[in-house]
């Protein structure tokens, strides 16, 4: 492991702790000693993290000569100053550093730089920091409206960290909290960046979109239902250990009580609707399309549905707001009912009380009816029990 060169350098590769020490050249009556001091320094995990894990740093040196006043700092991937927790340890030439708990920004080259006084020391020794995870954390909700297509998406970051080790993973879905999960696909990444995905569950009709990176995985839901809300979990697990991602998918939809063309002088109630509640920033608003301020009608907090009550017909809009942005939106036109059908619905009312009228009075001739024959019955009851009276007078005579 080590050669002199033509310049009678002695050059030493692959160092190790038993390497440290002092080497002396002699040359006729001139000898010449150089200190070697040989660091090591050993990332826990080897260096591959999932987020929200607490890496350690061990820097070793040699133990026949130990320096007790090393000052390390580290630099992470962003040049930034790290404090860890230093954690004291009983050999004076081991020392164990405890960092904060890693986020997925954190991958990348870091620096640990270690310093001495005396002797004079400035070292830097670089280390490689891959943390595993998402890159659109900020994607935790997304809207859709009944009927509409949806693409759910995760982006992984192991191909930008260059992560060269094999995972696996599956996409989960549950309607709401404390529901059963049903596992809808899962998929494994080789360590060459391959991606292999097996579609689990038809539980509902989802596909898994061809044209999309090599680093995303996704479901397509062609035809959004209302019943198809709810929490998509993306979860990746490596050597054990886990992480997840969850999207909740909120879907609205818009109806009216009753259905149907509104008739002259009716009314129709239109109802805007979401499937789970929405953040305090959002809400639903109705707003009838060429209409006044009037015609705005906005739900409250936490209010799932926004009601409104329509005797003219016209085109109205739901839409769902968060922060002042328009998400999704959906119309409903309220058609008036051509004249005819005002007839027939005035004359089906008439006839209907005419029914109601007809079915009173037949129903009160009827009691009268059935009255006088029980009045009769009895009548005719007594007159038997009197005659039969009479007879046994005549008799007894």
């Amino acid at each position: 492991r080590s050669e002199i060169t033509s310049t009678k350098d002695l050059k030493v590769w692959d160092l190790t702790l038993s390497d440290a020490g002092s080497y002396t050249c002699e040359y006729g009556s001139q000898t010449v000693s150089i200190s070697l001091r040989v660091f090591k320094l050993t990332v826990s995990s080897d260096g591959h993290f999932l987020p929200n894990e607490v890496p350690e740093l061990t820097l070793m040196q040699d133990s026949l000569h130990p320096l007790s006043n090393l000052i390390i700092t580290l630099f992470n991937s962003n040049h930034n100053i790290v404090q860890p927790k230093l954690i004291q340890n009983k050999s004076p030439e081991k020392y164990t550093l405890k960092l904060k708990q890693l986020e997925t920004l954190d991958s990348g080259i870091w620096i640990c730089h270690v310093h001495s006084n005396s002797p004079l020391i400035n070292h830097n020794i670089s280390f490689d920091v891959k943390v595993l995870g998402f890159q659109n954390l900020d994607l935790q909700r997304k809207y859709a409206t009944v009927d509409s297509t949806v693409i759910l998406s995760w982006h992984l970051n192991f191909q930008k960290i260059k992560w060269k080790e094999d995972f696996t993973g599956r996409l989960n879905w549950k309607q709401r909290e404390g529901t059963d999960s049903h596992e809808l696909l899962d998929f494994n990444i080789t360590a060459r960046g391959e991606r292999h995905e097996t579609k689990k569950s038809n539980h509902f009709q989802f596909a898994i979109p061809e044209s999309k990176p090599q680093s995303t995985i996704g479901v397509k839901l062609p035809k959004v239902h209302f019943n198809h809300s709810g929490q998509y979990e993306c979860q990746l697990e490596y050597k054990g250990r886990h992480t997840q991602h969850t999207i909740e998918l909120v879907v609205m939809q818009v109806s009216a009580k009753p259905v149907g063309p509104l008739p002259r002088g009716g009314k129709v109630t239109l109802i805007c609707q979401v499937s789970s509640p929405l953040p305090p920033n959002a809400h639903l608003c109705w707003e009838r399309i060429n209409g006044t301020q009037v015609d705005v009608k906005k739900s409250k907090h936490p209010e799932i549905k926004v009601e409104v009550n329509v005797s003219a017909a016209g085109l109205w809009n739901c839409h769902l707001i968060e922060d002042n942005d328009r998400k999704i939106s959906l119309n409903y036109s309220v058609e008036e009912a051509p004249v005819w059908i005002t007839y027939v619905v005035i004359a089906a009312s008439i006839a209907g009380s005419v029914l109601v009228f007809g079915s009173a009075c037949l129903c009160i001739l009827s009691g009268i009816s059935w009255q006088r024959r029980r009045q009769r019955a009895k009548r005719m009851a007594r007159a038997r029990q009197n005659l039969l009276e009479n007879k046994t007078c005549q008799c007894q005579q």
